[in-house]
């Protein structure tokens, strides 16, 4: 999958995030957690199409996954903890983890672990 999809899939995901954030009242902190790490993630892959060299690259993918990791867990939390439907985050635990598996391919590619 081209680096182009993944932006475009992380900055999809991005915005449902801020969407999400904005709707939820109270837990502040819980939120800015949850919205730092999800924006940050499509941030990242953003940011590793300018690197300064292969080793740049894979540290910002590598970035951008550790973040994917971190949303899943502020998104499971939250249902957990009943601030978010079982059903709204099944969906974008989804959406996360499908960027999750792209980045690791991409990680493995780039590593040359890919063959």
């Amino acid at each position: 999958m081209g680096e182009s999809k993944l932006r475009d899939l992380s900055m999809d995901f991005a915005v449902k995030m801020v969407q999400l954030c904005e709707t939820i009242k109270g837990h502040y902190s819980l939120v800015n957690q949850l919205e730092r790490s999800a924006t940050s993630i499509g941030a990242n892959i953003h940011e590793a199409n300018y690197a300064h060299g292969k080793a740049d690259f894979i540290s910002k993918l590598q970035i951008s996954l550790k973040e994917c990791y971190e949303t899943e867990y502020w998104l499971e939390l939250f249902v957990k903890s009943g601030i978010l439907s079982p059903e709204a985050g099944k969906e974008l635990s989804n959406q996360c983890g499908t960027i999750r598996r792209i980045l690791i391919a991409s990680l493995n590619t780039a590593k040359g672990n890919g063959k």
